[in-house]
């Protein structure tokens, strides 16, 4: 007779033989056999392993786990609260409406999930529609947070795991947490300062950040090249050229990881190729595969190369692999492409399951959906209770193999355990002088000139700092930085330089201005009429003292362009 391991492994070597059908054939990668599956001549080998090896724990683990704990680890809703065990009555409704519980901890507990994700937003987040509620308000508070959630995690039969606490910090537009953090500029400026090292140094100081705060996965870096202006990815890339923004996707990866966070690189396979929203509508991806394997890929392909531990699917419908379904629930684009010709053999989490086009489903269809498509997470379901119930009664009726569930519960695990052990840096460390020194290193070598001159200041005598609506802050931090690097800042009459940022058009503009700065993407710049125009892709506080120093000519703009902007040169400043 089989043994369950023994079972276990021949379903999942069926399952993952399957090759692509329906695209364009592309050579495969090797593909070895993943460490968490058991040897064919050894069904027992995941008991006999030494205690450290994370596929052994998390084998031996699943044999121990009842169904609703299996369907119970592939859920990583969202929660409303600023705390685990005590919310407001608003909270209480919400999460009543959501799971059928009053706290965070209730919904863990009940629903014996194997994560939470906290969420929030700011103004110009271009993910504000599916951010229904906010866990995050300062360090501290997220601390605490999670210090809760864990405790109730750690009273299930899956305790022995660590839990999943994962947050979109990308940077940026896309910043959950902004107070009493060090935060880094946007990925589309580390693009500019093209170097990996700088980019990798501040990314695993914003790793050891997340990890004092309890958060162990980052759902970030964005892998998607910028091929079509966007404003739903837009500066979340790290630029339109494969061959740069591929290394700086793998530098972020190096960073996080080695600080225990686990990276998730997205969005896959590819959300740049598209200009339209996935948040409201299902974008087309009507590319070649061969442009897709030339264009889109390689970032993704330096992520998994770099050890990215997860992998996020997308909400699109990319033609050229599986035309009309969204990539979420494509067992072509996700099973046979992402695993059997990438080679990625960690977790595939889903984009919010809360997003229109995963909506056209019930949570419960939909979750099943995803799950047998190749996602092994499903991230930010709109009803929780629906989509436990769903998946359980699909278990149970045999329309969701229980291989499938086995096999995405165990790389869930084996995720898990490779976090494991590893002490929190202490709270301490947020804000220390060496993270600021990593992240301010990586500013410096960000700002771009795309017009004007390289060998003089690009401002002298007295400067006004003005700003398109909306950008006060990034204005008031500006002058602060302009002051403290010995330019005289006055309230009106001087040398005007103005900032537009995320969003902004030509109505943004001043003609006025004798330098026009992008804080976000550079396409603005094509219509401004300044002499001189810069870009810092960035509106943090490292990005605006970097910018400070190149106006008052004590830096000189080492940035490079990463995405063309009509008219304008990548640089003035030489190659």
């Amino acid at each position: 007779m089989l043994t369950t391991a023994r079972r276990t492994f021949v379903a999942l070597t069926a399952l993952t033989a399957v090759l692509v059908a329906g695209c364009s054939a592309a050579p495969e990668r090797p593909r070895p056999t993943p460490s968490w599956i058991p040897s064919a001549t050894s069904p027992s080998a995941a008991t006999q392993a030494p205690d450290g090896d994370p596929a052994a724990r998390a084998a031996a683990l699943v044999r121990t786990l009842a169904d609703e704990d299996l369907v119970g680890q592939v859920l990583m809703p969202y929660a409303y609260g600023s705390s685990a065990t005590e919310v407001s009555p608003g909270s209480a409704a919400g999460n009543q409406a959501l799971a059928g519980v009053d706290t965070p901890a209730e919904m863990v507990a009940k629903y014996r999930l194997g994560g939470v994700i906290l969420v929030g937003f700011s103004a110009d987040d271009p993910t504000s529609a599916n951010q229904v509620t906010t866990n995050v308000d300062n360090p501290r508070q997220v601390h605490e947070l999670t210090t809760g959630l864990r405790a109730a995690a750690g009273k299930l039969p899956a305790g022995p795991a660590p839990f999943l606490i994962g947050t979109d910090q990308e940077f940026g537009v896309v910043t959950r947490i902004t107070d009493g953090v060090t935060l880094l500029p946007s990925a589309l400026a580390a693009g500019a300062a093209g170097d990996p090292a700088r980019t990798e140094a501040a990314w695993r100081a914003a790793g050891a950040e997340l990890a004092a705060m309890g958060i162990n996965m980052d759902f970030a870096p964005v892998a998607d090249v910028l091929v079509k202006r966007s404003t739903v990815i837009g500066s979340r890339s790290f630029g339109a050229d494969p061959q740069r923004a591929a290394p700086q996707v793998a530098a972020a990866v190096r960073g996080l990881q080695a600080e225990g966070v686990a990276a998730s690189v997205k969005h896959f396979p590819g959300h740049g190729l598209s200009s339209a929203d996935s948040h409201q509508d299902l974008p087309v991806v009507s590319q070649s595969r061969a442009v897709l394997d030339r264009t889109a890929f390689p970032p993704f392909r330096a992520g998994i190369d770099a050890g990215a531990m997860a992998v996020m699917s997308a909400h699109l419908d990319v033609r050229a692999i599986d035309p009309g379904t969204p990539a979420t629930f494509s067992h072509k684009v996700l099973t046979d492409v992402l695993r059997g010709q990438l080679g990625f053999q960690g977790v595939v989490i889903t984009d919010g399951m809360n997003m229109e086009p995963a909506k056209r489903w019930s949570p419960g269809e939909a979750a099943v959906r995803a799950l047998k498509a190749g996602n092994d997470l499903i991230l930010m379901t709109p009803n929780v209770r629906q989509a436990y119930d769903g998946l359980l009664a699909a278990l149970r009726d045999g329309s969701l193999p229980r291989a499938r569930l086995v096999e995405a519960v165990t790389r869930v695990l084996t995720m898990k355990f490779k976090l494991a052990d590893r002490p929190a840096p202490d709270m301490s460390t947020l804000g220390s002088a060496a993270h600021r020194k990593a992240v301010a290193d990586l500013a410096a070598a960000t700002v771009t000139m795309l017009r004007g001159r390289c060998d003089a200041a690009p401002v002298t005598g007295p400067v006004t700092v003005t700003a398109s609506a909306g950008r006060d802050r990034a204005r008031a931090a500006l002058s602060k930085a302009l002051t403290a690097a010995g330019v005289s800042v006055v309230p009106s009459g001087g040398q005007i330089v103005h900032l537009v940022g995320y969003g902004d058009g030509a109505g943004d503009l001043r003609a006025d201005a004798a330098v026009t700065v992008a804080m976000d993407t550079p396409y603005v710049l094509a219509t401004a009429k300044s002499p001189t125009l810069l870009a810092s892709y960035s509106s943090s506080p490292a990005s605006m003292t970097a910018l400070a120093a190149v106006l008052a000519g004590k830096a000189r703009p080492a940035g490079r362009d990463p995405v063309p902007v009509t008219g304008l040169p990548a640089t003035t400043c030489g190659t």
